[in-house]
């Protein structure tokens, strides 16, 4: 009989860590069909990975990812979380949900709070609606200490991104960074003085993306302007520019956590401190969020006559491979993909969970952290990439290599991680082996 229970805990365990074996995925390797879809984080899965993030260059086939919803002009005020839907939750119906979240937000005094409880990756919150070409405004309190980040951003499912970011360390600065699919050129990145802390006085931040410029604003005052022309990458003969639908995403995230590449703690001001004031008098980190307003502008000219959704026809996942369609966004269940988005529709639990590569986890960042290790299969797109009028002091010195290549992050774990989730288990295992004998 104890042999039994011992098979069957084991059994057990081994399915509780399964996600140690993860399947991954980058530039160099697609999904399988199994599990076609590649999060943002360079995982493959179904359900929630062919969703928001899903990467289609990455993923087994362009139509693995379930169609992008097309952007919505809005004003988002917050007086509940009534349109946020729990990513365990969230089958791509952005009619009902204009937001999806992972982690702890809040709502407190009229304001969206994201929460960072002590040892957590903090919150991520995503607007469901992609913008393709447009301005978001948002008025914006960051969290503080070091090694704590919030952002305020554009991401592409290509990881092309837009970004105001809040080292909790300088609380008299945002900076302000860009990437082209996920390639990290350590030179975009740039900062611009708030006037007062960012902390403790409410600012309005502003990125207004067009097909020639992004400029980014603070209280009315630019303070940053990037061309497209300035982006022209000789090597590739490509504008390494940001030009594909992309969400807003709110987050608070640990930069500074040890198991981080050295260059992104550096980055974040040193290893985050998880016994600060914040968390002692309220039990987490916090970054608030006012009001923010969405503003949509024509799409580009030649991307079809769809209304409903967007979609890459194109494995280059530049602009002119992305279709305006009708295309469904929603799936039926967490084991639905874009290949069979109605697999499931019968099952009254279609809606929850249904195991570790259903739902991709929130690692806290957007994956193209800056100061993130070379050897991730990452390289620079140093030549003819510009940094318009910004700053190039972007807090953190890390090399880059002047190649053109297109190889992208996928932001995999950490080989720490890895050890540890193994040790674990097998801990674990060694328990089960001793109630045995």
């Amino acid at each position: 009989m104890v042999h039994i229970v011992s098979s069957l805990l084991l059994a057990s365990l081994a399915s509780t860590f399964a996600w140690a074996d993860s399947i991954m995925c980058d530039a160099n390797k697609k999904c399988p069909e199994k599990y076609p879809c590649c999060s943002q984080y360079g995982q493959c899965g179904t359900g929630a990975f062919c969703l928001g993030g899903c990467d289609p260059l990455q993923s087994y086939s362009l139509d693995s990812c379930v169609a992008e919803p097309v952007c919505q002009s809005k004003t988002y005020k917050w007086d509940n979380l009534d349109s946020a839907a729990l990513n365990t939750k969230y089958l791509g119906n952005a009619s009902a949900s204009d937001w999806v979240y992972s982690g702890f937000p809040k709502i407190e005094n009229g304001n969206l709070i994201l929460t960072m409880p002590k040892n957590s990756v903090g919150t991520l919150f995503a607007n469901n609606h992609y913008v393709w070409y447009g301005k978001i405004t948002g008025k914006v309190k960051s969290s503080r200490g070091k090694g704590v980040v919030s952002a305020f951003i554009l991401l592409s499912d290509v990881k092309d991104e837009i970004d105001f970011e809040f080292v909790g360390s300088d609380l008299a600065n945002v900076q302000t960074n860009y990437y082209w699919q996920g390639v990290l050129n350590y030179n975009n990145g740039g900062k611009a003085p708030t006037g007062t802390s960012t902390f403790d006085d409410w600012h309005e931040y502003e990125i207004d993306w067009k097909p020639d410029v992004i400029t980014w604003s603070v209280d009315g005052a630019v303070k940053r302007t990037l061309t497209r022309e300035s982006t022209w990458n000789e090597t590739g003969k490509r504008y390494q520019f940001p030009q594909t639908p992309s969400r807003m995403q709110l987050s608070l995230w640990p930069a500074g956590q040890a198991s981080n590449p050295e260059g992104t703690i550096q980055w974040a001001g040193g290893e985050i401190d998880w016994n600060s004031q914040d968390i002692k008098e309220k039990g987490y980190y916090y970054a608030e969020f006012g009001e923010i307003t969405v503003q949509c502008y024509d799409p580009p000219s030649n991307s079809g006559n769809g209304k409903k959704s967007y979609i890459f026809t194109k494995d280059d996942g530049l602009e002119s491979s992305v279709k305006m369609t009708n295309n469904d966004t929603v799936l039926a269940s967490l084991g639905a993909t874009g290949l069979n988005p109605n697999l499931g529709a019968s099952s009254p639990s279609s809606s929850s969970a249904t195991g570790n590569n259903s739902v991709p986890e929130n690692r806290g960042g957007s994956g193209n952290e800056p100061g993130a290790s070379a050897s991730n299969g990452t390289s620079g797109s140093g030549s003819g990439s510009g940094n318009g009028n910004g700053s190039s002091d972007s807090g953190f010195s890390q090399g880059n290599n002047d190649n053109g290549s297109s190889n992208r992050s996928n932001g995999a774990s950490s080989p720490n991680e890895h050890v540890m989730r193994g040790s674990l288990f097998a801990v674990l295992v060694a328990i089960v082996v001793l109630v045995t004998l």
